[in-house]
């Protein structure tokens, strides 16, 4: 039933399209969904989430799991992040990759909704140490189209493996494109 709502919602009344399939049987993976330009991003990738109605996680500092809000950000497939006793962002969430049986993190390797020339590492270092692949989700709004890439396991040497990552994301347009990251 919510899954039909949520594609009444995408495809009926925003009226996006979806190209590529999510692959159920991959269980943990790096979701790098790219350009993020604004906060309605959340609510795509959410509305896209129950249509594939399959689970896709992200993770937030430990603090904002607490009462009221602990409730809602796990059941939208939130999980803390303890980043206590040194841990650094990477080595915490791959932390979290070894204690889940299913792990599925979307994230945006900007770490912003600002303009940004060069992405972020982590999310290369998180699939490397986790030794899950990275699966590229463009969100273009120029064409109100959501697109799904193949799984790449990444080989340790990122200059390399971006070459052949970044051209997913070409000419994809964010809801504020002059914010977005230029692949």
């Amino acid at each position: 039933m919510k899954q039909r709502l949520y594609k009444f919602i995408f495809f009926r009344l925003l009226g996006w399209k979806l190209f590529g399939t999510f692959d159920e049987s991959i269980k943990k993976c790096v979701v790098i969904v790219i350009p993020h330009t604004a906060n309605v991003d959340f609510f795509i990738a959410l509305l896209v989430r129950g249509i594939w109605n399959i689970e896709i996680n992200f993770v937030g500092k430990k603090e904002l799991f607490v009462f009221p809000f602990g409730y809602y950000f796990r059941s939208v497939g939130g999980a803390p992040l303890d980043r206590s006793g040194g841990k650094n962002n990477v080595d915490a969430t791959v932390e979290v990759f070894n204690k889940q049986e299913t792990f599925r993190l979307a994230l945006s390797p900007e770490g912003t909704r600002k303009k940004v020339t060069e992405l972020r590492t982590g999310f290369y270092y998180i699939a490397l140490k986790a030794n899950v692949p990275i699966i590229p989700v463009a969100l273009d709004y120029g064409k109100k189209e959501v697109r799904v890439g193949n799984p790449f396991q990444v080989t340790g040497n990122y200059d390399d493996d971006m070459k052949l990552i970044l051209p997913f994301f070409k000419d994809v347009k964010g809801k504020n494109p002059e914010r977005g990251f230029e692949a």
